[in-house]
């Protein structure tokens, strides 16, 4: 009987994208299009597609923490995602379980606001968020606007995305990897600072129909590259050209375009 390969394990603990391109759904898919074996605990069912999201309901504390126990004790996790956590009981759920498990590296995605406009995170959140959360993070991935709130300041070009980037990985003792992609030109560029030291990763720009799922997709890609054991600036690169590549060979399904998971095979 030959002995199976071994792959690396990632745990997201995200909410539910009934449309299945952003959440757990675009997490799993992006963790196995890496070679990593992905665990889940899922924090939030959401009917949505990539045109609205119509309805969100919070699964219990009490299970969010059973399933973060239940995948930690089972499995040899070598990173993790936060993605989509409602609320700032669900956040401090997780910052309990985080803190009594095995240490990995923590991608946190400061999920807020969907693409299509709808909130995600309440507001009484963001102050745990800030205070319980980012500071066990390795890194932060925020976009333009949640960088605008987490730095408490406006970002119009690129040396403003700096600056946010700097502002938030001072504040909260992590590096923040802000993404430029809602800034004007024909480059993407993507801002790293860690330990007060900026790099810049750009991409051209794709003319593209939808975006939905890729700030999930570009967190997940960054996990499943540090559960490889990649060190971070080399994991941004490789979750930058996931992302692009993605984009780049969208499928059509229905009326949507999608990201393709599968580009590579």
């Amino acid at each position: 009987m030959p002995i199976p390969r071994s792959i690396p394990v990632a745990l997201t603990i995200a909410g539910s994208d009934s449309g299945g391109g952003a959440g757990i759904q675009a997490d799993l898919k992006t963790f196995m299009a890496l070679g990593v074996f992905g665990t889940s605990a899922i924090t939030c069912i959401t009917a949505q597609n990539p045109d609205a999201v119509t309805g969100i309901e919070a699964v219990s504390t009490k299970l969010i923490t059973r399933q973060i126990k239940a995948v930690t004790a089972g499995f040899p996790v070598a990173a993790a995602k936060t993605g989509m956590l409602f609320s700032a009981d669900i956040i401090r759920t997780v910052v309990r379980a985080l803190k009594q498990g095995p240490r990995f590296p923590l991608v946190v995605d400061p999920v807020m606001i969907a693409t299509s406009g709808a909130r995600l995170l309440r507001d009484d959140a963001l102050s745990a968020l800030c205070r319980d959360l980012l500071p066990l993070a390795t890194v932060i991935t925020p976009n333009l606007n949640e960088a605008e709130l987490l730095a408490a300041c406006r970002i119009h070009k690129l040396d403003d995305l700096k600056k946010a980037a700097l502002l938030i990985s001072k504040r909260f003792g992590t590096a923040c990897m802000a993404k430029g992609g809602h800034l004007a030109g024909r480059e993407v560029v993507d801002v790293l600072c860690v330990d007060g030291e900026i790099s810049l990763f750009s991409s051209p720009r794709l003319r593209v129909r939808e975006t939905h799922g890729t700030g999930c997709t570009f967190s997940a890609a960054l996990t499943a590259a540090l559960a490889h054991g990649t060190d971070l600036h080399e994991s941004v690169a490789v979750a930058k050209c996931f992302v692009t590549q993605a984009l780049r060979h969208a499928v059509a399904a229905g009326k949507h375009t999608p990201l393709n998971f599968a580009w590579q095979t």
